[in-house]
């Protein structure tokens, strides 16, 4: 006979198996577009650090001429040469610079001179006064095509092809236009489409064979760049990638399917096991030790629930509390842990009805009101005080406002006190637990924390402090460690702490001979 526990994994498991198949399926196409993509961006930042290095050059160039405009120098005298050849040197892109007088080039320093540098038509005039001239057979010079900007009496010749650095290209042919003209292109042969017919990005020109991109770069001059490569490159360069990635993907997928078994499986069986643990009371309490700051005497203690599977196995609260929410057995789990408290300690909140045993509830115990009536039922019973059982709930469960409101209210009026636990890692905030009859705000030990390394943070407690105080709240600090710690929160008028200063969580027996002696 097939039980549920089967049903569940059966059925679980196939919609696993089914949830594969589709990515599978779309692996190679996701690997494929994936790669595509890489090597648009590959493209993409390759065109943008060609074009930003052109356009800073071309700035240069402006502002070098501007600079040169300036000089107090005799134009052309030995001073001015050797000034000319100075920042034409420090500068790599830089052939030559020269002085004009009116429509004459007067004279010049750099590598290259002649009459190259006086073609008769320029590309460009600008309103600015900026005179250029692109690469051409008119401005070549020993074969090199040079780019020309004259402004005011001085000009400046650059050598387009060191605007693309050789290690930046690989093998792949590559061209740069400026205003929509020809910069240069790398090889010089190279045979690339125009801007005007590529389509922006990357596309496949099936006919020639190849991938070729078109990436534009328009901050202050309108700067185009098209890159061309073989199809058998880009494989070249993708295919293992691709295959290794495939291999990859399919040993996860068989991996993934193995841990949601395993997972099911586990959790199903502490589901399980929790469930009989918590109708047979099999799980445990320690107690944390909660002191007055002004004397450190004892005042009570937290509850923390612990749950040992057999064979000595410890499952940590942080597993088990989540998984009794998941499985609706969170207040189960509750009423479990309060009977644990009066088994343990019933005789002695009979006798001290001054301390208080403080239990963790959840907003799950609040949503219904099986909780409030098990609650009173079982105090009765046990002849315990409500007094003596202090609540404490997370700031979480006080998003459900209104409901939650009501609930805290009913369990005031019998005489439980209400803690708000781990205030500053939640959702709310001071002003909002104004909303609320509350009793006392627990400070979370990150805070306490900053107090023992002197933390900027740690001026956040003292706000906190001050406004709790203004609630007319009691306050208790978690994970105090050290005196300097309580010594601080005891003068900031903190009542209460809770730490390894004073104790770690206890067994009943030791816990009260800890109160005993405190």
């Amino acid at each position: 006979m097939i039980t549920r526990r089967d049903k569940v994994l059966l059925s679980v498991s196939a919609a696993a198996l089914l949830g594969i198949l589709l990515p599978l399926a779309a692996l190679a196409w996701f690997l494929w577009q994936e790669s595509v993509v890489a090597e648009e961006k590959r493209l993409a930042e390759l065109a943008q650090r060609l074009g930003e290095g052109t356009e800073a050059t071309l700035v240069d160039a402006r502002d070098l001429l501007d600079t040169l405009n300036q000089l107090e120098m005799e134009p052309c005298s030995p001073e001015h040469l050797e000034h000319l050849q100075d920042v034409a040197m420090a500068r790599p892109h830089v052939r030559a610079i020269g002085y004009w007088r009116a429509a004459e080039r007067q004279c010049g320093a750099g590598f290259v001179q002649g009459e190259a540098l006086t073609p008769p038509r320029a590309s460009r005039i600008y309103d600015s006064g900026v005179i250029a001239w692109w690469p051409s057979t008119a401005t070549a010079v020993g074969g090199v095509e040079l780019f020309l900007m004259r402004f005011g009496q001085h000009d400046v010749a650059i050598d387009p092809r060191l605007l693309m650095p050789p290690g930046l290209l690989d093998s792949q042919q590559v061209g740069l236009w400026v205003e929509g003209l020809p910069m240069t292109r790398h090889p010089a042969d190279a045979d690339l489409p125009s801007p005007d017919a590529t389509p922006a990005g990357l596309s496949v020109d099936h006919a020639a064979g190849r991938l070729v991109s078109h990436f534009s770069l328009d901050t202050i001059f309108p700067i185009d760049i098209i890159a061309a490569q073989p199809l058998a490159a880009f494989w070249e360069r993708y295919l293992p990638t691709l295959v290794v990635a495939g291999i990859f993907g399919l040993l996860l997928v068989a991996l993934w399917l193995l841990l949601v078994v395993h997972y099911l499986r586990r959790r199903l069986s502490l589901a399980s096991e929790l469930r009989e643990a918590i109708a047979r009371d099999r799980l445990s309490v320690e107690y944390q030790p909660i002191v007055d700051l002004a004397d450190g005497r004892c005042r009570g203690a937290e509850a923390l629930a612990r749950w040992h599977r057999e064979g000595d196995e410890t499952i940590r609260p942080d597993v088990f509390v989540p998984l009794a929410e998941d499985t609706g057995q969170a207040t189960d789990l509750t009423l479990a842990i309060l009977r644990a408290i009066l088994h343990d300690l019933g005789d002695h909140l009979r006798a001290h009805t001054e301390q208080t045993i403080n239990l963790n509830i959840t907003g799950h115990d609040l949503a219904s009101d099986r909780f409030g009536d098990a609650l009173r039922k079982t105090l009765r019973e046990a002849g315990v005080a409500p007094a003596s059982i202090k609540l404490e709930l997370t700031e979480r469960s006080l998003l459900n406002e209104d409901a939650v409101r009501g609930r805290l209210r009913e369990l005031r009026g019998r005489g439980h006190r209400i803690a708000i636990d781990d205030f500053g890692t939640g959702y709310s905030s001071l002003s909002y637990l104004e909303h609320f009859e509350l009793d006392t705000l627990k400070i979370d030990k990150t805070f306490a924390d900053a107090i023992a390394h002197e933390a900027v943070t740690s001026s956040v407690i003292g706000h906190i402090i001050e406004m709790a105080r203004s609630l007319k709240l009691h306050i208790v600090a978690e994970g105090i460690e050290s005196p300097h710690q309580a010594e601080w929160l005891r003068q900031q008028g903190v009542d209460g702490g809770q730490g390894y200063l004073y104790s770690r969580p206890l067994p009943a027996a030791a816990f009260l001979d800890w109160c005993r002696n405190h």
